[in-house]
């Protein structure tokens, strides 16, 4: 069995069974003449040159992501194949991320950072629109987590010895988990706002002007799912009234082009879709890798199957 896979440091935690056989992807996955054995394809995240490879893989089984989002790939998943993600792998990576996010805009520390770089003490910072005089504080803070997943319960264990309370939407109500109808009410009062969405018919552009008018005035919106989730020019809007503030992890598009108007945005924190990537979240992604491969080879049902095109 040939596997394909991208080339990183962490690849050292996978262990593959006996007949196994690991190859690099090419810069140029075209021209290698491997490409009619893989069975097991580990790509790298939105690589257009593996897209362009899977119609030239007659024997491919099983494609193996190393994040849990596949909507860039999905579409292109040829017939037969199965599509499986590392849901799981990067919970707490993305968690520490989103509660940073909160903790660097609750306290307002961009804005200590800018005085910092003028050399200026201030013991304050000024207020602006809906935003107060001073920093804020979690306990007792209303936090909103919509999409809540494995992910969403890892913010939430993170969240709780703060004093935070939690409230949680995912597509399905259940106990203690509202559904989509409850949204307005909820961000009416919330004053932190987690996204943690998959991006689907139904996500793509669900917080658009209404929803994010519906935001108590003054909340952190906190995106870590995925951009298009969020309007975009209704957030710019917010954002330049200080009607909100928001931390981004995920933008449309990806990279950013130097002239977007995200990056001058007031009252934003913005990183480069990188809050899952660390190197423990990478081994542990490995790992399940050699688990699912080891799956394969002993036919046995692979975990975590996204999606699989048998027509």
């Amino acid at each position: 069995m040939l596997l394909w896979a991208v080339d990183r440091p962490e690849q050292e935690a996978l262990a593959l069974p006996e007949g196994v056989t690991v190859a690099s992807i090419p810069a140029e996955p075209l021209r290698d003449p491997d490409l009619g054995l893989v069975e097991v394809l580990v790509p790298r995240y939105r690589s257009r040159t593996v897209l362009e490879a899977l119609p030239q893989m007659p024997s491919l089984r099983l494609i193996q992501t190393l994040e849990s989002g596949v909507d860039w790939l999905a579409p292109s998943v040829p017939p037969g194949v199965a599509l499986c993600n590392c849901r799981g792998a990067h919970d707490s990576a993305v968690a520490e991320w989103v509660v940073a996010a909160i903790l660097v805009m609750q306290r307002r520390l961009l804005e200590h950072l800018d005085a910092q770089r003028r050399s200026e003490w201030r013991d304050v910072v000024s207020a602006r629109g809906w935003l107060p005089p001073y920093a804020g504080d979690l306990e007792g803070a209303s936090a909103l987590i919509v999409g809540f997943g494995s992910i969403g319960e890892a913010v939430e264990k993170r969240l709780l010895p703060f004093g935070v309370d939690v409230q949680r939407v995912a597509r399905t109500a259940r106990p203690g988990v509202s559904g989509p109808p409850a949204l307005p009410q909820l961000l009416a009062v919330a004053d932190i706002v987690i996204l943690l969405l998959p991006l689907t018919a139904e996500t793509t552009g669900l917080f658009d002007s209404d929803l994010i008018g519906a935001m108590k005035p003054g909340a952190l919106l906190v995106n870590a799912g995925r951009a298009p989730v969020v309007e975009k020019q209704a957030l710019l809007e917010a954002l330049e009234e200080n009607r909100l503030r928001a931390a981004l992890d995920v933008t449309d598009p990806e990279p950013l082009p130097p002239d977007d108007p995200l990056w001058s945005a007031s009252n934003l924190l913005l990183t480069p879709h990188m809050a899952g990537d660390t190197p423990r979240r990478f081994r542990h992604s490995w790992r399940f890798v050699g688990e699912q491969v080891s799956r394969l080879h002993a036919g046995l049902p692979l975990e975590n199957v996204v999606h699989y095109c048998d027509d």
